[in-house]
């Protein structure tokens, strides 16, 4: 028989985009156009497809699309596995010449299967997944990080981890994630409370800590902040305190965890999530440090999907870190509700702004007030030089930051 290697691209021409109904062409003149010349009896498709929670579903219509062209099986193997910010999920699969799938491996593990030729011609298939359900994209996600954290570390030659523990949402998901990746007696994490931190917070990760098996230690940041405070009272006088002071408790944060991961070879995990990362929510050298961003390519609403996911079974992440307002506690009575709009309408325009790429006219055009999307949009493209000193992001969407969404850091923003 003849087979028609392709490489990757080479059989996503005519490819649906990240844009709602449309598609785009990659090749003037598509090498399939070619090979179908020599009348191959299959396709094999050798492929580096990086994961995004809904390329399941695009690439099995450019499979589909193929087979629809040129009355040929598709036979698609597929990379698995982390490297740092891109993540490979595997999936690879067989599609006969009617376009059903008739073959699929594993996703996010090494799969081996020995497929003979005479399944391209039967009829029997797996049906496919038209659409991802919010369940399955949240399932993806969960298992594309925990694979991206096991192989960062592994590739690394790394075993150790740790992180600041808050009480608090993000940092609980990423603790959770990591203990499903590593060994949980190698990972060490730092609770810091200050005067500003409520006692239900404290609690929380100490529960949460205790429950997954991992060390942990509690380090008041309260005299060191008040020691930089008074070796700043003569440079500082007459002004009143202000985002200033709360920079100083996340730069405090932040050395200290250095410090354990200099002193003890763990690497630090970073637990700021996308919205936070996209309008600039976060302290550079404070709450910024880390040698991997676990969750900055993850939405918070998502964030608060994947606890739900986690604790899918068996309440692992204190109900009470879920249902709490978020707050940084830098200041008296801090919510994240005081810096940002609510969630739930923050990360549906920033989707709209960095996935799709819609103008302020357009995602007003959606129904959300015009003073609100300026402000977030504006937030975004202020903030890039934040997001360009920021650690290496395990990318689970169309558009992560870094490689994903590269913007100049001085420009005139009209």
């Amino acid at each position: 028989i003849k087979i028609a290697i392709t490489i990757c691209e080479d059989i996503w021409d005519d490819q649906p985009t990240t844009t709602a109904f449309s598609r785009s062409k990659l090749y003037r003149d598509a090498p399939m156009n070619h090979l179908v010349k020599l009348n191959p009896d299959m396709v094999i498709n050798i492929s580096a497809s990086p994961f995004s929670y809904n390329v399941e579903e695009r690439r099995l219509q450019v499979f589909q699309s193929n087979v629809a062209r040129y009355s040929k099986p598709v036979i698609y193997v597929n990379q698995v596995g982390g490297n740092t910010d891109l993540l490979f999920d595997g999936g690879s699969m067989v599609v006969n010449a009617g376009g059903d799938i008739i073959e699929k491996l594993k996703s996010f593990e090494e799969d081996f299967r020995v497929i003979d030729t005479n399944v391209l011609e039967r009829n029997q298939s797996i049906p496919p997944e038209i659409s991802a359900t919010s369940d399955q994209r949240i399932e993806r996600i969960h298992n594309a990080l925990v694979m991206g954290i096991r192989d960062y570390f592994g590739k690394l030659g790394f075993t150790k981890a740790t992180l600041g523990l808050s009480g608090g949402i993000d940092s609980a998901v990423v603790l959770a994630l990591a203990a499903q990746a590593l060994d949980v007696n190698n990972i060490r994490v730092l609770l810091m409370p200050s005067q500003y931190s409520s006692q239900h917070s404290i609690d929380d990760a100490v529960e949460l800590a205790q429950k997954l098996g991992v060390q942990y230690d509690i380090v008041s940041i309260q005299p060191i902040f008040e020691s930089f405070k008074n070796q700043l009272s003569s440079i500082f006088e007459g002004r009143p305190e202000d985002i200033t002071e709360e920079n100083i408790q996340a730069r405090v944060r932040g050395t200290l965890l250095m410090a354990i991961s200099n002193k003890f070879g763990h690497l630090l995990l970073n637990t700021s999530n996308k919205s936070e990362a996209a309008v600039g929510y976060g302290t550079l050298y404070g709450d910024m440090c880390g040698a991997l961003s676990v969750l900055g390519d993850v939405y918070k609403t998502d964030v608060y999907r994947l606890a739900n996911y986690i604790n899918r079974n068996d309440e692992i992440i204190p109900i009470n870190t879920i249902q709490k307002p978020p707050s940084a506690e830098l200041r008296p009575d801090q919510k994240d509700s005081d810096s940002l709009p609510p969630y739930e309408i923050l990360d549906p325009i920033l989707f709209a702004y960095i996935e799709q790429g819609l103008s302020a006219e357009e995602i007003v055009g959606l129904g959300f007030p015009s003073d609100t999307v300026n402000r977030t949009l504006r937030l975004v493209n202020m903030n890039e030089y934040k997001r360009y000193q920021s650690p290496p992001i395990l990318r689970v969407s169309s558009k992560a930051f870094g490689y994903g969404r590269k913007m100049p850091l001085v420009t005139k923003w009209s």
